[in-house]
């Protein structure tokens, strides 16, 4: 195990928040439990964003997403330009809501590589009673006009992403059966993101905290938000059972999915880093982020992942800091968390990450 991590190179993606602005109270996301933010006032200003394209010109791939609703970003349309011009692939995950005529449109239009819709039922009354404020009939009608519109040219790539938890669990057959009939190129179900184990004692997590927990299928439920790394016996059973049976549908209908691993895999550092400072690899170190990403806040904040949901939980630098983006990148508190996600002590909020126990 070493002690110290070298320099890590550039990175080749981005996850950017464009804005921290949502039309809806998804109740595992921490939007459902904060204040309304403003569309114009809570988005990352084309300036800003370019700005910190312009340092990295081995970013191969962004994604343009964070707690917010990417197409309610006033700028979307001219960040994607942006990129575009520099040959740079990008994409985003929408709650499908806002996918009117307009905006699928204006996605074609814009040659978005990528384009990801939550859906983590395959019944109204599931789904709505999740992402509170949505429309499933109207969801799913955009996704068809989408499909429909996108035709032979196959981009934007469509995937419906679906967050897997014991409300859900029983939905994961249908959402296969509606997927290959909407004709999404991909079906990505994953389970809850974190355990926010490492925010116990903070009121402002304390309802999602308490959602999370009962809803999550890693770690067992009522154990606080710190769970183990397993998952309780009789939930792991009806798990397997559920994802292998929607396996067996989807190559049934020849829809390509993405299932959670539930087994017993152990999560933990790995065992050395290449020339550059970069993990061998996730059979060796579960996440390889801080290495190869990075994601930006709304507001210029940057985080080692988008896993942590709350932008007061490991910030390791800002934009407007100094050096921007690479002072941040290779400054000190980066250099430490780095150090500390190779040793046999991690970073605490990497504890309950689904990533790094290898659940997600």
């Amino acid at each position: 195990m070493t002690s110290s991590a070298p320099g890590a190179s550039l990175p080749v993606h981005l996850q950017v928040e464009v804005t921290a602005a949502c039309n809806l109270r998804c109740r595992m996301c921490l939007v459902a439990y904060r204040e309304p933010v403003d569309r114009r006032s809570g988005s990352l200003s084309v300036e800003a964003f370019e700005a910190l394209i312009d340092q990295l010109p081995t970013v191969r791939s962004v994604t343009l997403q964070g707690l917010g609703e990417p197409l309610l970003a006033p700028d979307l349309p001219a960040l994607v330009r942006l990129l575009a011009a520099r040959g740079v692939a990008t994409g985003f995950n929408t709650n499908g809501t806002l996918l009117d005529a307009r905006h699928r449109a204006l996605l074609l239009e814009l040659g978005v590589d990528w384009v990801h819709v939550s859906l983590d039922a395959a019944t109204p009354a599931v789904f709505e009673g999740i992402r509170v404020g949505a429309s499933f009939e109207r969801i799913v009608r955009n996704l068809r006009a989408l499909v429909a519109e996108r035709g032979q040219r196959r981009l934007p790539r469509l995937q419906l992403n679906a967050v897997l938890m014991r409300r859900t669990l029983g939905e994961l057959e249908g959402l296969v059966r509606l997927a290959a009939d909407v004709g999404v190129d991909r079906l990505w179900a994953q389970q809850l993101a974190h355990d926010l184990g490492d925010t116990a004692g903070r009121e402002d997590f304390a309802a999602l905290r308490a959602f999370t927990d009962g809803e999550r299928l890693w770690g067992s439920p009522g154990d606080g938000g710190g769970g183990g790394d397993g998952v309780a016996d009789e939930v792991a059973d009806e798990v397997r059972e559920v994802v292998r049976s929607a396996q067996a549908l989807a190559a049934e209908l020849g829809l390509d999915v993405r299932f959670p691993d539930v087994g017993e895999v152990p999560g933990g550092p790995g065992g050395g880093v290449d020339d550059e400072g970069v993990p061998h690899g996730v059979d060796e170190l579960p996440c390889d982020w801080p290495w190869r990403s990075a994601y930006v806040n709304h507001d210029g904040r940057i985080q080692p992942c988008c896993m942590l949901m709350g932008d007061d939980r490991a910030t390791l630098g800002h934009l407007d800091g100094p050096g921007g983006f690479l002072g941040a990148w290779h400054g000190p508190e980066y250099a430490a968390f780095r150090r500390a996600l190779l040793s046999d002590e991690p970073p605490e909020v990497c504890r309950g990450c689904a990533q790094y126990r290898r659940r997600f």
